[in-house]
């Protein structure tokens, strides 16, 4: 960004991606617009931080200043393509990018730190951005999710360092050339745009070898670089644990010495997972241990990512997870902390086409809970598919105990249960919904 300023307009400012590059550009010298469809908690932070706001996408809600062919503007992949302002800025022949293509850029020439997977690329850039901030390293992140007690996903020390999410989603990843980079894992997903395993995997090899320096992947991906994992012959290694009240205790190895007792404060051997990766990555970024390893036992935990509450005598485990994977890491993580308790999962399925694609995985998955609560299926950015609906879902589960809700009957589903631990699992808008219970945790 050059010294003179520049006027940016973000379509779609209110997702998780845009939010933080509208803060990294909200600068003296620049002037910051947007547009998203509805308000939100982050737009209206984004009001507070002094970014001007529409909920209407006609070009004639925008002021005088953003009809100039000098604006620019940077949409995110969610944004239809007929989207009447997004035309009327091509049209015009504005400097018009892709969130990816705009971020991108803003890496190119620095040293970048990308963390890429199907599941844990949140978690891992945030423990790695955690692991930098409490070593007071001059850094700027962009996150792809907020810390738990902070509605920021943006965090600025410097300019030394970009950690970034590289996203699988509509191949945005291939935009970035990373100094080093991680790969979490890699699973079917998002087959509307890729339509086959095939060429999800061909996506992540072309962006392994788009890596400069390092590449840090977990054991079992077929990928050549430097691993981690759990109770494995891997380069990062984590053995000997042990369950802590609110995460574990390990022993760690790593290629050049091993440390005991390694405190970390999040549950899931998921989890232990995503801190390896951020180990590696701190480690392989030039950072001594003695600054790394204590980060672990105070980081603040991602928002919905295993957050576990009290209500009266019940648990409460609010997470995004909308993947049947993502789903069987919480399950298993349910049964290893309270393996006697009674639970229950509250889901909202998340797209229509994930929830047809992997319809036989869900059923799999959803059974293994004790009482499964369905809500309707978040559209997203999809249309309805004739067929695809959260009764087809349920009638299916093996399941003695279950049933569909609306969103808004949350609390008194959970208060009319017989079940002690309550997993509230999706990654659309029934974190809204959880967001009005949390008076009651």
């Amino acid at each position: 960004m050059s010294k003179e300023g520049h006027i940016y307009y973000f379509i779609g400012i209110g997702g998780v991606g845009m939010s933080a590059l509208a803060r990294l550009c909200n600068t003296p010298e620049n002037r910051i617009f947007g547009y998203d469809k509805t308000p939100s908690e982050t737009t209206f932070q984004l009001l507070d931080e002094g970014i001007s706001i529409t909920y209407d996408p006609a070009v004639s809600a925008l002021p005088e200043l953003l009809l100039s062919p000098d604006v620019k503007v940077i949409y995110t992949p969610a944004i239809p393509s007929d989207h009447p302002q997004l035309v009327y800025y091509q049209s015009q022949g504005n400097d018009v990018r892709k969130r990816a293509k705009f971020l991108a850029d803003l890496c190119a020439g620095k040293k970048t730190i990308a963390v890429a997977g199907t599941h844990g690329k949140t978690t891992t850039s945030s423990i790695l951005t955690h692991i930098f901030s409490q070593a007071n390293q001059k850094f700027t992140s962009i996150m792809g999710g907020f810390f738990r007690d902070d509605l920021s996903n943006f965090v600025q020390t410097g300019n030394e360092t970009y950690i970034v999410e590289a996203d699988e989603y509509d191949r945005s990843f291939l935009h970035l050339y990373p100094t080093l980079a991680c790969i979490t894992s890699i699973e079917a997903d998002h087959l509307d745009i890729y339509e086959t395993e095939t060429n999800l995997v061909k996506a992540f090899v072309q962006f392994s070898e788009q890596v400069d320096q390092k590449l840090v992947v977990a054991h079992g991906l077929p990928f050549s670089g430097l691993t981690y994992g759990i109770d494995v012959a891997a380069d990062y290694k984590a053995t000997n644990l042990k369950k802590t009240e609110t995460g574990y205790r390990f022993d760690l190895s790593t290629p050049k010495s091993e440390y005991k007792n390694v405190v970390f404060n999040q549950m899931g051997n998921h989890n232990i997972c995503n801190a390896l990766g951020a180990i590696a990555l701190a480690d392989q970024a030039g950072m001594k241990m003695e600054q790394i390893l204590p980060a672990l036992m105070n980081f603040p935990g991602v928002y919905r990512r295993m957050n576990v509450f009290k209500w009266d005598n019940r648990i409460i485990i609010d997470d995004y997870a909308h993947h049947p994977t993502e789903i069987k890491t919480v399950l298993e993580t349910l049964k290893s902390f309270y393996p006697t308790k009674k639970n229950c999962v509250i889901f909202q399925p998340h797209l229509f086409s994930r929830t047809r694609d992997f319809m036989s995985e869900f059923i799999e998955v959803l059974g293994g809970f004790d009482e499964v609560v369905l809500m309707e299926i978040y559209p997203a950015r999809e249309a309805p598919i004739p067929g695809i609906d959260a009764k087809r879902l349920l009638d299916a589960i093996p399941c003695s105990s279950k049933k569909c809700i609306h969103k808004t009957e949350l609390k008194e589903t959970i208060l009319s249960s017989a079940s002690e631990v309550f997993a509230l699992l999706g990654a659309g808008d029934i974190g809204a919904e959880i967001k009005q219970l949390k008076q009651y945790f």
